[in-house]
């Protein structure tokens, strides 16, 4: 009975294996297909046949500069950044064991936030220091989460009430800078906070595809880790998985991931949230989080909706993470109301 079960268990997770492969292989194609039709778009019309000349040099000036200088930083950053959301809600889903458990959702995108507005009134505006400002912003608040849900372990429904209460204390402290601060400084601040690629540059892409870099190397670890303490925490530590240690160091990588895209372009909504679970669906993972479908999919729904804040509506360039907050106040209704029927 016991070698039947083994069995089978091993030939479902061929079979789950093959899929992710086969739907990883299509979201690619998918990303690489709707980032080819992103660079056709605008009042300066492209062809590909202007991208093919642009990629082997034969380019007139004015269609390189269109290519690499405008609409390359935007699409790269909005891959880029929409992976590092996602990576980044998949760890913290895997963590909590909840669909829910997501950095916008228990408070650290909004500790990143504070991070933000702290190094603005200290008169920094440049990329490095905003990154470091929304890294400490979001490791700070973690670690505040962290302790306050820690009663002999750390259990994820304890930590998204936890992170709620303190995301909410946040967002009041922000509301309040804005409200206090001189005008130049609140409205840099509140254009910040709408959460937009318009203003991403090389340098910007450049310095958070380092940190996307460092958490993709990270990754294939975090994930073996991540499987196990889903397992619970007690067979974890049967494993040899120093438990309480594994889950700090995954949160400090969970919020590095996002605090990249923080940084860059302020806080980007309902991507971590959303993409970890289509990207289960899709891969049949079950209750196991992907990280690798996660951030396809990631990319996949924020140059989605990087393209939709762009050419939706006619002369009329909405933040990105306006678009995204619709998409995902959508999903989250849908997932609530699953879950409460789950629940009945």
């Amino acid at each position: 009975m016991s070698g039947a079960f083994v069995l089978r268990a091993g030939s479902l997770s061929l079979r789950a294996t093959r899929r992710g492969v086969l739907v990883c292989g299509l979201l690619s194609a998918a990303l690489l297909a709707l980032a080819l039709w992103a660079f056709t778009l605008g009042s300066y019309s492209l062809s590909l046949g202007d991208l093919a000349s642009v990629m082997s040099g034969t380019a007139r000036n004015s269609v390189r500069t269109v290519v690499l200088e405008w609409r390359a930083p935007r699409i790269v950053a909005a891959v880029l950044f929409g992976a590092a959301l996602a990576m980044g809600g998949a760890v913290f889903q895997s963590l909590t064991r909840n669909p829910l458990g997501s950095p916008d959702v228990i408070g650290f995108t909004a500790g990143s936030y504070t991070g933000v507005v702290l190094t603005l009134l200290a008169g920094a505006s440049s990329y490095s220091a905003l990154a470091a400002g929304a890294l400490a912003g979001g490791l700070v608040t973690a670690l505040a989460v962290y302790l306050l849900a820690f009663r002999r372990g750390v259990r994820g429904f304890r930590l998204i009430i936890v992170g709620i209460a303190v995301g909410a204390l946040l967002s009041s402290v922000n509301t309040w800078f804005s409200v206090k601060a001189d005008v130049d400084t609140a409205l840099r601040a509140a254009v910040w906070g709408a959460g937009s690629l318009s203003a991403i540059g090389w340098p910007a892409v450049t310095m958070a595809s380092v940190l996307v870099a460092v958490v993709a190397l990270v990754a294939p670890v975090a994930q073996r880790r991540m499987r196990w303490l889903e397992l619970g925490d007690d067979t974890a530590a049967m494993l040899g998985v120093r438990v309480e240690r594994t889950k700090l160091l995954l949160v400090v990588l969970g919020v590095a991931a996002t605090a990249a895209v923080t940084a860059a372009a302020g806080p980007i909504a309902f991507v971590a949230l959303a993409a970890p679970q289509i990207a289960r669906r899709l891969t049949g993972r079950g209750t196991s989080v992907d990280l690798a479908g996660s951030a396809l999919v990631g990319a996949l729904l924020l140059l989605g909706a990087d393209i939709a804040a762009q050419h939706a509506i006619q002369d009329v360039v909405l933040p990105t993470g306006a678009v995204t907050v619709c998409v995902g106040g959508a999903y989250l209704l849908a997932l609530l109301v699953r879950e409460s029927r789950r629940g009945w």
